[in-house]
């Protein structure tokens, strides 16, 4: 049986591939794209130095969890872990990755990612410094949908022109092409959820099967493997390992959203609460709720000053209400299944190499439910 794999907290999560400089390989594929793009924009007129200056600030950093996962899958169907071009291919859901956050924290109001002003915010405030006419709110906002979207193209742009050729991509695009319509898709499903206050568990698990589990884990696997030119077996072994590794990471964010340090998270305390997100967590709170918990998450929920007494209510809430050991438990036993599913993934890696995949892939799952940011 696969055991799970031992490891700080802290740690990256890409870095417990077995190469542990992809974290690095994967920026510098970014950071060579990104100075192509800018040498395009600069045609266009210094105006547009702050579009490349955010794109730049949006894939700098980060957990590279979907790479690492793209890369497992590569080379669970047999591909080179020393083919260079397929890290580029793995780059280009960093981009989209980039682009889905920047939207995100634009419907969210997010103030802050990854420690840093949001890319809306930071439209906002080049507008307010320049002195600019009309209202700088409006330009970020209008600015951060535009780069987003410029992000997403360039996605697919990487991805096409990765080096790997054009039968590969070929083979891998419509898998991206799942990946990009299931986490906008999850996205209006979350809107929807927030915008009816809807307590329902099933909703909030549509959302992260959609919105987080597909996307951040089973995609980039599949993405890998058909690069790699997979077989609908492997498919379907990689599906079921990876979605409960991408359902538990997503409790796990959830949980952080709430009890999170913000040193770690880069987001300030509370904020999934104030942005009223309908989470699992907070499903399984107001289901073990009497009267006057369910009137305090619905008095406090979404209350965008909520401040530090009303995130003490509600953390309290959901302590005493069991739920918080509940996604606890949910989350084992879902690293439990991906592992079970592993030990029976028929993997198709070179030589020696498949036992050195599942050990990255028992890792990876071990990371992604363990994680402190």
């Amino acid at each position: 049986m696969v055991k799970a794999v031992a490891m700080p907290a802290k740690t990256r999560l890409a870095a417990v591939v077995s190469d542990p400089g992809l974290g690095t390989r994967v920026q510098a594929h970014l950071d060579d794209f990104l100075a192509g793009r800018q040498v395009l924009l600069d045609q266009m007129g210094p105006e547009t130095a702050p579009l490349i200056e955010q794109a730049a600030a949006a894939v700098a950093g980060g957990k590279r969890l979907r790479p690492a996962f793209c890369l497992a899958g590569w080379r669970a169907a047999g591909g080179d872990a020393a083919d260079e071009h397929v890290v580029g291919a793995a780059a280009s859901l960093e981009l989209l990755q980039a682009s889905a956050l920047m939207h995100d924290d634009l419907m969210d109001d997010s103030d802050m990612r990854r420690g840093r002003p949001s890319a809306h915010r930071a439209f906002e405030r080049l507008h307010r410094d320049a002195g600019w006419h009309g209202d700088p709110v409006r330009f970020g906002a209008g600015a951060a949908v535009l780069l987003g979207d410029l992000l997403l193209a360039w996605a697919y742009e990487l991805l096409r022109d990765c080096g790997l050729g054009p039968e590969p991509v070929t083979r891998a695009a419509p898998w991206f092409d799942a990946c990009t319509t299931e986490v906008s898709t999850g996205q209006y499903l979350d809107l929807v959820a927030q915008a009816t206050a809807t307590a329902s568990e099933e909703m909030a698990l549509r959302v992260v099967r959609f919105k987080a589990a597909s996307y951040t884990v089973v995609r980039p696997l599949h993405l890998g493997a058909a690069l790699a030119g997979a077989g609908e077996e492997l498919h379907a072994g990689l599906a079921a390992y990876g979605t409960p590794v991408g359902i538990a990471f997503q409790l796990r964010d959830d949980v952080l959203g709430v009890f999170g340090d913000p040193d770690h998270t880069g987001k300030p305390a509370g904020d999934d609460l104030r942005e009223g997100k309908r989470t699992v967590l907070l499903a399984r709170t107001a289901e073990r709720s009497d009267d006057h918990g369910r009137a305090l998450i619905a008095r406090l929920v979404g209350d965008r000053d909520l401040g530090t007494e009303g995130l003490r209510l509600l953390r309290g809430l959901i302590t005493s209400t069991g739920a918080l050991a509940s996604v606890e438990h949910t989350i084992r036993a879902l690293h439990a299944e991906a592992l079970t599913a592993l030990d029976t993934l028929a993997l198709v890696a070179r030589g020696d190499g498949a036992e050195d995949v599942r050990t990255d892939l028992a890792g990876l799952a071990t990371a992604a439910v363990q994680r402190t940011r």
